[in-house]
């Protein structure tokens, strides 16, 4: 299980702060009303770091546009631009921004519209210091038209301005890169320092130039640079931020971007294909964008492809969270279910995204397959058959499992010993540990780890996996009753689009 190096109280006190707008500069809420296919479509920033991710073509870069046009000092045409006739659809953008600005107002927030009227961009946009990243910033430094000066064998700049990076600096791309960054150095050509050249240093001492970084290593020293430098509160726009980077580099600079947001108020928003971006991120920091719509909320990669169709598989079920696949998985496999070998089971993180996914799964005429979304018991989401939304049996989801294991424990309680990773034999030790845990336990979300935790350090999901598989085989009539509504729903969604593709 993902365990992120920033402290939970960090990111509670993060999302206090933007939910009381506790900023001298903050973007809380953008409203597409007329953008490309957007229509009447909000964006809010719930979290100083904000990830947008989706498709190909799904709207990412045109959120993160929008955004960097609230500000005077980004120019439209960055994003927007016009190519004559060709762009005539152009006519009548619009944008609406909410703007905590406290030089122009010390209370409350502000209301800004950009617009695109008579070829021209119209907007009262306040100042703010706006940091782009666009995704040339990996291009190798030999393939920079700029630099190229600088590849020859009499360059040379005074000793006065090579410059040993600030240990701020040292020490975040240090932990980004996972290498030392304390001996690396910057040159600049005038006395303004602007920054040409970069140098690094080998473990054995031995110097060499930007021309021999990866083209990641380059980009991350530079993007740490600016943002140290940058003023308090600035705004940090940052396209595929896992351009160059290997995995572990991608979280490790999400990471620092979120600890930053903390030290120096900045805000940042950033597009992403990456799995491991969104790992150090709470599910109020992501939003989808698809099918002309924006959706707040965690969702990997795989569940992504299932909405927009790009799946081996000929079904799709959306689930609340990763207790709730791991369930639903048991019952298919306890039931024997023929979906089992045809169906994707996806965790999202909350029952309104999940509900929300599977809406526009089915809405959407690319998927040749139908989906189903599954609530927890407890989701104040409504359940209805006619649009593939079905409900979990009891309330809280991990205590209605446990509960009806323990109870029919004298004929399963073997079985679930087992399954811990036990002996049979000991199922009335076993039976003692849970119910010791169940009377200390608070939280029933933590109930599972807490067991593993006395049973040896077995794993939670090893634990999940035990009592949701025990509780299918002990509790066929549920397991029917859930199964049996999905498959009538797929079964239907499949003969329609069959229907339609025989026309």
């Amino acid at each position: 299980m993902f365990k992120s190096e920033v402290r939970e109280s960090t990111i509670n006190d993060l999302l206090a702060k933007a939910e009381k707008r506790a900023y001298e500069n903050y973007l809380p809420k953008l409203v597409l009303k007329k953008v490309r296919g957007f229509k009447d479509e909000p964006l809010n920033f719930d979290f100083p770091v904000t990830a947008l991710i989706g498709p190909n073509g799904g709207g990412k870069t045109t959120a993160l546009g929008a955004a960097a046009c609230a500000y005077k000092s980004m120019v439209p045409r960055r994003f927007f631009a016009k190519s004559g006739v060709y762009d005539d659809s152009m006519q009548d953008w619009s944008i609406e921004y909410e703007i905590v600005d406290r030089k122009l107002n010390a209370r409350d927030s502000v209301r800004r519209t950009a617009t695109f009227k008579n070829a021209r961009w119209n907007r009262d946009a306040p100042d703010r210091r706006v940091l782009l990243f666009g995704v040339s910033r990996t291009v190798p430094a030999n393939e920079k038209s700029d630099m190229l000066r600088m590849a020859n064998a009499s360059f040379a700049v005074p000793e006065a301005n090579i410059v040993q990076l600030s240990s701020d600096v040292a020490v975040a791309v240090s932990r980004i890169l996972g290498k030392d960054a304390s001996k690396f150095k910057r040159l600049s050509k005038d006395a303004r320092g602007n920054i040409h050249l970069l140098t690094g240093n080998t473990p054995n001492g031995i110097n060499y130039s930007e021309f021999h970084f990866g083209a990641g290593e380059s980009s991350i020293i530079r993007m740490v640079m600016q943002i140290e430098a940058a003023p308090d509160s600035s705004l940090v726009l940052i396209e595929e931020i896992e351009n160059g980077l290997h995995p572990v580099a991608t979280v490790r600079l999400v990471e620092y971007l979120v600890m930053v947001a903390e030290r120096k108020r900045i805000q940042v928003i950033f597009t992403t294909h990456s799995n491991e971006a969104l790992l150090p991120l709470p599910s109020k920091a992501v939003w989808v964008a698809m099918h002309d719509r924006l959706l707040q909320g965690k969702l990997d990669i795989g569940a992504l492809r299932a909405i927009t169709g790009t799946v081996v598989k000929t079904a799709a079920i959306f689930v609340e969270d990763a207790f709730a696949k791991i369930w639903v998985e048991a019952i298919l496999r306890a039931r024997k279910s023929v979906l089992i070998d045809h169906i994707e089971v996806h965790a999202m993180e909350g029952d309104g995204i999940a509900v929300s996914a599977n809406k526009h799964h089915n809405k959407n005429p690319a998927t040749p397959f139908p989906s189903v979304c599954i609530i927890d018991g407890d989701s104040s989401q409504k359940d209805d058959p006619e649009t593939g939304v079905f409900r979990l049996p009891g309330s809280v989801p991990e205590s209605a499992v446990y509960q009806d294991v323990m109870d029919g424990w004298s004929a399963w309680g073997g079985k679930l010993s087992v399954a811990l990773l036990r002996e049979f034999e000991s199922s009335e030790e076993i039976k003692k540990i849970c119910e010791d845990v169940k009377r200390q336990n608070v939280d029933p979300h933590l109930i599972y780890a807490q067991i593993g935790e006395r049973l040896g350090l077995v794993p939670e999901t090893t634990v999940m996996g035990a009592f949701c598989s025990v509780w299918a085989q002990a509790n066929p009539d549920k397991a029917d009753a859930i199964l049996s509504g999905v498959q009538n729903f797929i079964d239907k969604g499949k003969a329609a689009a069959k229907a339609v593709a025989e026309r």
